[in-house]
């Protein structure tokens, strides 16, 4: 017991993170958390979705156990699997399992990038029975009270194989999540990466622009986050043009005409 809540404790937010409103997504989460029901975040990479879960699970005073999801994830990774302890074999709960037991938020980040089988045993969370069958185990743990299911994904990349089955969509509460508004992107920015207002100002103007080049061959535009990572380089006395070039141009695409077209913009700035 001993050894589980130290794994718990491992989860603990120290700080509070920082994060601002850009809609009602506050109010309509703490709503469907009261009322016990899982959520799924939609929206681009680094608009702010896992921050956020970060900052309700501050707000609301959960563990917060984030798993990100990928190709090679099993069922037996989320809940749980029998390992050799020297000349023992022992339980060890996996993420899912712990979260489920500190009734704690537990938040499956790109969740369609797992195998479908593994995402089938969420299922039994997301309604009215709230239990998790350790089948390897012969268990069945009943969520406490507090504890909350999230998932996320991103809809940019969907394809047919790559999609979230509509029986397990249907058990969820949607919120959509996009980049800021210019204003409040300026703030996040200039808070996150301690820069002045002037710069934060041309990131995001840098930003809206590239974002725009989605029409024209761009796969994905810049992120918020990226733009912070530019901006906490320019505070380290990077130059502007190439803090830049690093963070919002190289990251977001191979293609040389488009990295030239996204020099060009960020010129326009700096």
């Amino acid at each position: 017991m001993a050894v589980e809540s130290q794994r718990v404790q491992d989860f603990k937010l120290e700080k509070e993170p920082y994060y601002l409103p850009v809609g009602n997504e506050i109010e309509l989460y703490e709503a469907a958390y009261h009322a016990g029901l899982p959520v799924m975040l939609k929206g681009p990479t680094g608009c702010g979705k896992t921050r956020f879960v970060e900052h309700m699970s501050w707000r609301l005073g959960r563990t917060l156990v984030t798993v990100a999801c990928h190709e090679d994830l099993t069922a037996s990774d989320l809940v749980g699997k029998y390992t050799l302890r020297g000349d023992e074999t022992v339980w060890q709960d996996g993420p899912l399992t712990i979260a489920v037991k500190a009734g704690g938020i537990a938040y499956l980040d790109e969740v369609v990038e797992a195998r479908k089988d593994t995402t089938v045993v969420i299922h039994p969370l997301t309604d009215d029975r709230k239990i998790l069958p350790l089948e390897k185990k012969g268990e069945i743990v009943q969520a406490p009270e507090g504890f909350h299911l999230v998932i996320s994904y991103n809809p940019g990349y969907q394809s047919v194989l790559k999609d979230l089955k509509h029986s397990t969509k249907q058990r969820f509460v949607a919120m959509d999540f996009d980049y800021p508004k210019p204003e409040l992107e300026e703030e996040i920015v200039r808070t996150e990466a301690q820069i002045d207002a002037d710069v934060a100002s041309k990131l995001v103007k840098i930003a809206e622009k590239v974002r725009n080049l989605r029409t024209h061959g761009l796969e994905e535009g810049v992120s918020t986050r990226l733009l912070v990572y530019a901006g906490q380089l320019i505070g380290k006395g990077i130059d502007p043009l190439a803090a830049c070039e690093a963070t919002i141009c190289k990251p977001i695409t191979d293609d040389l005409d488009m990295q030239r077209s996204i020099v060009e913009i960020i010129a326009t700035q700096f």
